[in-house]
């Protein structure tokens, strides 16, 4: 996943990037899937709460990790290698329909728009959805591209402690108000020409990656 600030993003060249050609999954035409992105810094149950509740609610048939190379918005300091962060979302994502991908590194993306627009292009029949905690819809109004991301493929949220309120009166749910669907016609929703994007609340998962990166620090002190 990446995001800077901006709302709209210029198309990236496809050709020259061989290894994209190479990512490591296949996806058959008419699948319903989750892209759910992240640094996973490190990955944990709350980020697999996500995938799961959208895995289900959303009846997908397989929900994509994308273990991003870095967040421009965030600091590369701390950051694992992407091996090791690899590795921990595999951990979490249990199940044949999970799938754990450095898409992105492959790809040479920086930015998720640019990711989803080149597999969109490579999985031209296949139903993608864009999947986030209610923590990344409060500030997705800064990812390059936001609007437009929300034009290309429909949007689930899964509620996140502490930032459920907040996330739902964020910039990016305000601007796009209108094309909020009803939890109840999450799955279907899927099938509708984007913009279209839905809430999905549920039992609350209180783990962070901040959170575990603190416990961890202090105890190599």
């Amino acid at each position: 996943m990446a995001a800077v600030r901006g709302n709209t993003a210029r198309r990236r060249p496809a050709a020259g990037r061989p290894a994209g050609l190479r990512l490591g999954f296949h996806l058959a035409g008419g699948m319903r899937v989750g892209l759910f992105g992240g640094s996973f810094n490190p990955a944990h149950a709350g980020h697999a709460h996500v995938a799961e509740t959208a895995l289900e609610r959303l009846g997908l048939d397989r929900v994509i990790w994308l273990v991003s190379p870095q967040n421009p918005l965030k600091s590369a300091r701390g950051l694992a290698p992407l091996a090791e962060r690899m590795a921990g979302a595999r951990a979490m994502a249990r199940g044949p329909r999970m799938i754990v991908s450095d898409a992105e590194t492959r790809v040479a993306t920086r930015y998720t728009i640019d990711t989803v627009r080149f597999l969109k292009a490579r999985f031209p029949r296949v139903r993608f959805v864009w999947v986030m905690g209610a923590d990344s819809l409060a500030e997705f109004h800064l990812w390059r591209g936001w609007a437009q991301i929300l034009r290309m493929v429909p949007a689930a949220v899964v509620a996140r402690p502490w930032i459920s309120l907040k996330s739902r009166g964020a910039p990016a749910a305000r601007r796009f108000a209108g094309a909020r669907a009803t939890a109840s016609a999450a799955a279907g929703m899927i099938t509708q020409p984007p913009p279209r994007w839905v809430y999905l609340t549920g039992p609350l998962n209180f783990q962070s990656s901040t959170l575990l990166r603190q416990r961890m620090t202090r105890a190599h002190d």
